[in-house]
This record gives C-alpha cells, sequence and structure tokens, in this order.
C-alpha cells in the first residue's frame, strides 16, 4: 500500500520585542479555517521539509526566518489520511506582514498568550518545545 501521508512543514516564529526585548510568538490567521496557528503548509513536490518551512514562513508572515532547534513534528488526521508537519524554531529576521489570500493577520503575542490564542490544543506543545529549545541554546 502506498504511503499517501500529507508531508508538511512550518515553524515556530519568534522575536525579541522591540519594545521590552520579551520573548514574542508570531501566530498566524487563517481566514479560510478562522483559525489561529504556527506558519506551516504542505510541501512542494520534491522539496525538503525545511526549505517548505522557511516558504511557508515567508509566504504566510512576510518574514525571513533563521532556523535553529528541530521541534517536535506533530501527525494528525485530515480528512481519513495522516498529516506529517515538521517544525523548527525559527528567528524571525528582516520582513514585514502583507495580508494575502492564505493569511489576513498576524499576531506577535508572549508565550502564554500565544499558548491560549492558538485554535489547536496540539499546537500548543510547540510553545513550550520552542521555551525549552531556547533554553538550551
Amino acid at each position: 500500500m502506498a504511503d499517501d501521508t500529507i508531508q508538511a512543514a512550518g515553524c515556530v516564529l519568534w522575536r525579541r520585542s522591540p519594545v521590552d526585548s520579551a520573548l514574542e510568538i508570531c501566530l498566524v490567521h487563517r481566514p479560510k479555517y478562522d483559525d489561529w496557528s504556527h506558519p506551516k503548509g504542505k510541501l512542494k513536490r520534491g522539496e525538503g521539509f525545511l526549505t517548505g518551512a522557511l516558504r511557508e514562513v515567508e509566504e504566510e508572515t512576510g518574514y525571513d526566518a533563521v532556523p535553529g532547534a528541530v521541534l517536535p513534528t506533530l501527525r494528525y488526521l485530515v480528512a481519513d489520511r495522516v498529516k506529517e508537519v515538521r517544525y523548527w524554531a525559527a528567528e524571525a529576521a528582516d520582513g514585514r506582514f502583507a495580508p494575502n489570500d492564505e493569511v489576513d493577520r498576524v499576531l506577535w503575542l508572549s508565550p502564554t498568550a500565544a499558548r491560549h490564542r492558538l485554535t489547536q490544543p496540539r499546537d500548543r506543545d510547540l510553545v513550550d518545545a520552542l521555551l525549552d529549545a531556547l533554553r538550551l541554546a
């Protein structure tokens, strides 16, 4: 039987606040699903996971990202197919958000606020994984 797993990748995008240097996490709002999530998306044919993750961050947030630690991979069902999303911690570099077809808003939130705003409980564990990765860096 062929593996029909949906392959996707994304990042937990973070920065230091320009106001007080506190850690902020970027969440994206997708109007198609009316949800808040980390930037992520399906891989293009032949695309590597990290390349896809960085492309998705740029497409959805407008920011270039500097990849860091590998974060947990999430697996869940979408219409009776397994979706596997590999994640990285990534620091926001140059860029500016502009609304687009996929994402109409972004928020930069404290880790606690990000945990509360995320729509899917499975995405909340990635906030903790990011904090652990940054503590170890």
